[in-house]
């Protein structure tokens, strides 16, 4: 039987906010997902459960730090995903980033594909439209050199929500770009509902563990001082001012 979806504390050690640092996180959600029985024993596993908390600062969801996965089960997990650079329906998702991302770049920008994974499709969309990349991807392409330099430009798909230390990394993009550069996010929105997020989708993968809604996106935007655009359902755009 799972637990009330009340607003009521967690445990002290799992309140700090890993976007804002604001204490006092509400617990929103306790979710248990049933595995699948063993094909060679018909056993079934321990359900799957976790807790998510919400900031009452930037309203990140998140999942409870303790049940996070270790590393070795996360990239087993990304081991399984398949996005394939010539895949025409792959390149169509990504298109939701990328054309409002080109629509506002200078002809010949250079940016940084971070969390590209194993097959950089995104950055391989920029290079034919004539936008040199480079590629970070602490798995799959580690290049801790590409975080030292400026970019005109940052993109980041389907990647925030992995992020254990999204406040640090979000702080870390923005010295990586140029006065005027442009960051473009991908994630899917967490809703307010809690029964709208029992059904998401998005929350059926253990790796998903910070989950950003609009509001979130707002409060990063006003706290950094950057202008905002949403392009998408699923897709933001952050630029930082120029000097004055």
């Amino acid at each position: 039987m799972s637990a009330p979806d009340s607003l009521v504390p967690y445990p002290p050690a799992d309140t700090v906010c890993p976007l804002c640092e604001a204490p006092q996180s509400q617990h929103v959600l306790h979710l248990v997902q049933r595995r699948r029985p063993c094909p060679d024993t018909g056993q079934r596993p321990p359900a799957d459960e976790r807790d998510y908390l919400r900031c009452p600062e930037c309203h990140l969801l998140y999942l409870a730090p303790s049940q996070r996965l270790d590393a070795r089960a996360e990239q087993d997990i990304y081991d399984q995903h398949e996005n394939d650079p010539a895949d025409p329906r792959y390149r169509s998702f990504l298109a939701k980033l990328f054309t409002p991302m080109c629509e506002r770049l200078a002809a010949g920008a250079s940016g940084l594909d971070f969390g590209c994974g194993p097959g950089p499709a995104l950055a391989q969309m920029f290079e034919e439209a004539g936008h040199p990349m480079a590629l970070h991807d602490l798995y799959y392409h580690p290049n801790p050199a590409a975080l030292t330099r400026q970019h005109d430009f940052i993109v980041s798909t389907e990647v925030i929500e992995h992020l254990y230390a999204p406040g640090e990394v979000f702080r870390q993009w923005l010295r990586c770009l140029k006065p005027g550069g442009l960051l473009g996010v991908m994630t899917q929105p967490a809703s307010d509902d809690p029964e709208a997020l029992r059904r998401w989708h998005y929350l059926r993968d253990p790796t998903h563990v910070c989950l950003f809604s609009p509001a979130t996106f707002a409060w990063l935007a006003r706290t950094h001082g950057l202008e905002l655009e949403q392009v998408a359902n699923d897709s933001v755009i952050f630029r930082v001012p120029q000097p004055t």
